[in-house]
Formats: structure tokens, C-alpha cells, sequence
């Protein structure tokens, strides 16, 4: 009796190894799987059983996947680690180093993860963080990598406003109409009082995205962020800025943000040319935003200002522009560095018709835009 015991608890101390190795393996592959996270798949694992691979497979994106974006990357990888010809992975060591090193973290001698595995996670932690406030400009290759995982984390939320319609509520205004209703119902006697109150919408947002040639380092990191407005679900628009004027909304509807930025570069065509942001900008307002889009709208402009055209022009356009939206935000990612002026022509010009000039260099700073506009 005791060594089938022991025998039963060495296959389901086994079993968690495996499942938490899939755990680690989703975080590396840049899934946010928390501590907790696991926990609770170990817990639903457990009450499905491992012999029920359908329902463990929807346990497992139940508990483990925190955002749409996050189901293709577990699909794969559960593909890759359940579904494999030679059938479930072993619990081993060698697997763990492996996990480990993709993730990061040291690896001890013989293989597994070092012991002092807190300091470790504390010491990634901080690594995770210095990596926050880095301009983007300065990314290795690795590093942005590893941003542009870190970018599915931003709370792109659209601001509300009030609408026109009213809905039923706790509190707020009398609603005489279905009062009355109420008391015609019981035949004239008194009954429950009914509230309404104005209800709410998303505003729409609007980015327009500078790629020109002095935006180049930061262009790719500029539409991922864009990316995630449009996959919040709510009326956001997209536009590039160059030489003309580019709608890449549509190729920003792609789920996963790499095809999605691949699909962003077949329709630019002019990507790290120059820069006409009067010119373009008055585009934008005369086929767009005269005619409703920019009407009410958060606009959110990605650039550095840098204008080769008349800089008079470009603050005409602003100026336009500021009537017609309700608020105006414009990025700059070179407002976070130590000493910045804005001395350029561009800046100059817009400067006075916009609302909040905000810094655009990190991932720190895309989080406080994020904020911005959604407070809007």
C-alpha cells in the first residue's frame, strides 16, 4: 500500500513539473503568466485531470491567458508541448536550464534554475524595469525584442463621453415614462420609482504616426503602440505621416502585432522619407477630418516636429485641427531626454493649438500617453 502511494504521488509530482514547465515556457515566449497564474492552473489542472486533454487545454487559456493577444502565442506552444509525436515532454532538469536560459534567469551548475531563485526573479524584475525608462532609440536588438513583448501590457484604453441616450440607473433623474408604466401595471397604485441617467460612449481616437526619416528610430515601436488602440476594440483611426498621407487601420486589425506591422509596411510607401506635416496634416483635414472624423476625437500626433516645409503652414493646420478635435495630444520622443527645448520650426508652430506636449521615448513614457488620452 505504501509504495503504490508513493508511486501515485510521484506521477502527479511529475505532472505538475510538466505543467509548470509549460508555465515558464509561455512566460518566456512573452505571455504575462504571474505566480498566481500558475498556481491556479495547477489547481484547475487538477480538478480536470490529465487524462481529459480537451478540458486541461481550456483550463490551461483560461488561467494563463490574460488578453487576446496572448491566445496565439498559447496555442502554439501548447501544440509544441502537448501535442507532440513522441507525446508529453518529461520532467527534467535539462528542460528547466533550457526555460531558464530563454527567460533570462541563471542557471546552476547542474542545470537547473540557481537556488537563490528570488534574488534572481527580483533581479530580472529590476532588469525589466531599467528597461521601462530606456529610449527606444538606444535598444539593442534583444532589448526590443523583448519591449515589444513588454508593449502588449499597455492599457490603451479610448475616453468616454456622455451620450445622448439614457439608460436605466440606481440614481440619477426620475424616469417619469416607465414610472408610469409601473403604476398603470398595478392599476394606479403607487410602485417603485424608476431612475435613469445619461449613459456613455468611447470617443474616438485618432493617431496620426510620423515614419519619416527622423522618426525612423522610433516608427516601428510608434505603430505597435498603435496597434494596441486598434485592438482594444473601441473607434480608433491610423495614420501615417511622410511625405503623403497613409490609413493603415485596416492592416492594424491584424491580431498579432508582427503580421500586423508587416502588413503596415506593404502599404506605406513612404516610409523613412521626408517630412511635409503642414501639407499632410491639411490632407488629413480636407479628405478626413473635415467631413467628421477628427470632430469630438482625441487626436494623438507621433512626431518630432521636424518640418521642411513652411512651418506658418503647419501651425494654420494645427490650429484647424484644435477646433475640430476635443483634445489634442502630441508625442514627442524627444521631450523625455535631460534639456529638451522646444526650439524646432515645427514645434514651434503647433505648440500654441495643442492641448498636452507629451515624451515619446519609452515604454514608461507610452504608458503615461496611454493615460493622457484616456482621461481625455
Amino acid at each position: 500500500m505504501t509504495s503504490e502511494t508513493e508511486t501515485h504521488q510521484a506521477v502527479l509530482h511529475e505532472a505538475d513539473e510538466v505543467l509548470l514547465g509549460f508555465a515558464r515556457a509561455l512566460r518566456a515566449a512573452g505571455v504575462a503568466v504571474t505566480h498566481d497564474r500558475s498556481a491556479t492552473f495547477l489547481q484547475a489542472a487538477a480538478r480536470v485531470g490529465m487524462d481529459r486533454p480537451r478540458e486541461l487545454y481550456w483550463a490551461g487559456r483560461a488561467t494563463l491567458c490574460s488578453s487576446p493577444d496572448d491566445h496565439l502565442r498559447f496555442d502554439d506552444l501548447w501544440a509544441a508541448w502537448f501535442l507532440a509525436p513522441d507525446g508529453l515532454p518529461r520532467a527534467g532538469r535539462r528542460q528547466d536550464a533550457q526555460q531558464s536560459a530563454a527567460a533570462g534567469l541563471p542557471v546552476s551548475d547542474d542545470g537547473g534554475i540557481a537556488e537563490d531563485e528570488p534574488d534572481v526573479l527580483r533581479a530580472a524584475a529590476s532588469e525589466t524595469e531599467v528597461l521601462r525608462h530606456r529610449d527606444v532609440a538606444d535598444l539593442t536588438p534583444a532589448e526590443k525584442a523583448l519591449l515589444a513583448r513588454m508593449l502588449g501590457t499597455l492599457d490603451a484604453r479610448a475616453p468616454r463621453r456622455r451620450a445622448h441616450r439614457r439608460t436605466s440607473w440606481h440614481r440619477g433623474d426620475v424616469d417619469a415614462a416607465r414610472t408610469l408604466r409601473t403604476m398603470l401595471r398595478q392599476h394606479g397604485e403607487p410602485g417603485r420609482v424608476a431612475w435613469r441617467r445619461r449613459s456613455t460612449r468611447p470617443r474616438r481616437v485618432v493617431l496620426l504616426v510620423d515614419v519619416s526619416g527622423s522618426m525612423s528610430r522610433y516608427a516601428d515601436t510608434l505603430l505597435r503602440v498603435a496597434h494596441r488602440f486598434v485592438q482594444t476594440g473601441g473607434p480608433v483611426d491610423v495614420f501615417t505621416l511622410g511625405t503623403r498621407l497613409t490609413q493603415v487601420t485596416r492592416a492594424l486589425h491584424h491580431r498579432d502585432p508582427d503580421r500586423a506591422l508587416a502588413a503596415a509596411g506593404d502599404v506605406v510607401p513612404d516610409w523613412s522619407g521626408g517630412t511635409r506635416l503642414g501639407e499632410v496634416l491639411q490632407a488629413f483635414l480636407d479628405r478626413w477630418g473635415q467631413r467628421g472624423l477628427a470632430r469630438g476625437a482625441v487626436v494623438v500626433v507621433f512626431s518630432d516636429g521636424w518640418e521642411r516645409g513652411d512651418c506658418v503652414h503647419l501651425g494654420e493646420q494645427a490650429a484647424r485641427l484644435q477646433r475640430l478635435a476635443h483634445r489634442v495630444v502630441w508625442v514627442n520622443p524627444h521631450r523625455g531626454r535631460p534639456g529638451y527645448e522646444p526650439v524646432q520650426g515645427g514645434i514651434v508652430a503647433v505648440l500654441p493649438h495643442v492641448d498636452e506636449l507629451v515624451a515619446g521615448h519609452s515604454l514608461q513614457a507610452y504608458a503615461d500617453m496611454c493615460r493622457a488620452v484616456a482621461r481625455a
